[in-house]
């Protein structure tokens, strides 16, 4: 199912300015957390997990025993449980809506998870992480480019770094369209985001199918 990244890395380009949102507009972060803050009570409800794909996204993210995640946009702590299953030495999650972190905090008290309100491109977080995982989020950051120089930066060396969908970039894309337009970009293909992870990362994992989408990289 997973398909590797090539063993030479795709060449550079540069996304430098934010890209619109789906309505043609510059997206704004108090937009954004107005919107996650309005759904934030109905998320668990409403989500459709794929157990064998979450799977193979934490097993391509490098997630595992003794590991120092990060989990990127985590709303109410979706894969909280997923992390949980294999024994981190500590997890943060880390999102810009307090509602969905009032949520995530009520749900999971253990002592080596957090969760804190910031906004993760500007905001220090205080460490260095193994594992940085970006899941079903990607689209409500407005600079692809800067998003990823600012996660790879915040990995311990060997660090990985993870952008995943539990579907395909199609059904991403048509999903936001339909219910966060004022909210989201259009997902990056595949290639075009490996492009921005090569210029920091050694690419290890490239997935763009009908059932998930996926590029991970390790710190050079």
């Amino acid at each position: 199912m997973t398909e590797k990244a090539p063993t030479s890395a795709p060449g550079k380009k540069t996304i430098s300015t934010p890209i619109p949102n789906l309505n043609g507009s510059q997206m704004s972060k108090t937009e954004i957390v107005r919107f996650f803050d309005e759904h934030a009570p109905q998320w668990d409800a409403d989500m459709i997990i794929d157990e064998q794909i979450v799977s193979v996204i934490l097993d391509n993210a490098g997630v595992g025993k003794g590991k120092h995640c990060l989990d990127v946009a985590c709303g109410t702590g979706v894969l909280t449980p997923y992390y949980l299953e294999r024994e981190v030495a500590s997890l943060t999650g880390v999102d810009l809506s307090p509602e969905m972190i009032r949520i995530a905090r009520s749900k999971f008290t253990q002592p080596n998870v957090r969760f804190v309100c910031k906004d993760v491109e500007t905001e220090p977080l205080g460490q260095n992480f193994d594992c940085v995982v970006v899941y079903n989020s990607f689209p409500h950051f407005a600079n692809p480019e800067e998003i990823i120089e600012t996660l790879a930066g915040m990995l311990a060396p060997g660090g990985m770094l993870t952008v995943a969908h539990g579907m395909s970039r199609d059904a991403i894309n048509h999903l936001h369209s339909r219910v966060a337009s004022q909210v989201s970009i259009d997902l990056l293909s595949a290639e075009d985001l490996s492009r921005l992870f090569a210029q920091h990362l050694d690419l290890t994992t490239f997935i763009d199918n009908e059932q998930m989408y996926q590029v991970a990289g390790r710190r050079k």
